[in-house]
């Protein structure tokens, strides 16, 4: 991250719709479009992009959803402060990977994740089931698998973190995949853990996740998480809040 700003390209959209609000919304999260300016009208909106004027107006209501825009009668289109937009919002995130993002998102990313997994994975040892339990076995055992750097690793390691949100039993955990998602593409595009010993430092802190929900021990599931996650922040070298804060039990 010597450059300062890491770009990771989001999937495409799969509507006309959809690709126009990711345009947009692409250029307001860029800066091209200032808080608090207004959009050019509908006919260079629509002339620029090759769409209708409806398939622009649900562009845009879908920018004002994702609190990115406003619309004002008699003033147009406006876009919003940044303290407005979702950020929980995955398409808002997957924009930032887009622009590119520092050390400082990815350390926000960490913060609010260290807010919520660690008590996530202590629900998840007081509530899973053997469902659960499975399922995150089968995450760990694609992680062993797959090689560090592929996209397979990624999604198995994703898919354990949904599974422990699924496993607490609690509908509001499960509901920031989107956070969690977009801080493991970031932190295995910036560093992925290739080097043998950091592999099985990631390996053993899910693998201890796991069984300490398997066993039903919600202190040490909770410890894990935050162990996995702060492994992940001093490999590539985040900017977060001092760990002590997270009661000091990541430290390896």
């Amino acid at each position: 991250m010597t450059s300062g700003l890491v770009i990771i390209p989001a999937r495409r959209a799969h509507s006309n719709h959809a690709e126009v609000a990711r345009s947009i919304g692409i250029d307001i999260i860029a800066g091209r479009y200032a808080e608090g300016a207004r959009l050019p009208g509908d006919a260079e909106l629509t002339s620029s992009f090759g769409v209708s004027r409806p398939v622009l107006r649900e562009s845009i209501k879908t920018l004002v959803a994702k609190g990115l825009l406003t619309t004002k009668a008699r003033v147009g289109t406006v876009v919003r402060g940044r303290n407005a937009w979702n950020m929980f919002d995955a398409d808002v995130l997957a924009w930032h990977l887009d622009v590119g993002i520092d050390k400082q998102f990815l350390g926000d990313l960490a913060e609010i994740r260290l807010a919520i997994e660690p008590r996530t994975a202590a629900l998840a040892a007081l509530r899973r089931t053997d469902a659960d339990i499975a399922e995150l076995r089968r995450c760990v055992e694609i992680m062993r698998r797959e090689p560090s750097d592929s996209d397979a690793f990624t999604d198995g390691d994703l898919a354990l973190h949904i599974a422990v949100a699924n496993a607490s039993g609690n509908p509001f955990m499960r509901s920031v995949d989107g956070v969690i998602e977009a801080a493991l593409r970031a932190s295995f595009v910036v560093s992925a853990p290739v080097d043998p010993a950091d592999r099985e430092t990631v390996l053993n802190w899910h693998q201890r996740i796991v069984d300490a929900i398997a066993d039903g021990r919600a202190a040490d599931a909770a410890a894990a998480m935050t162990g996995a996650i702060f492994h992940g922040i001093r490999r590539h070298g985040a900017a977060v809040v001092d760990p002590a804060l997270y009661d000091g039990k990541s430290k390896t």
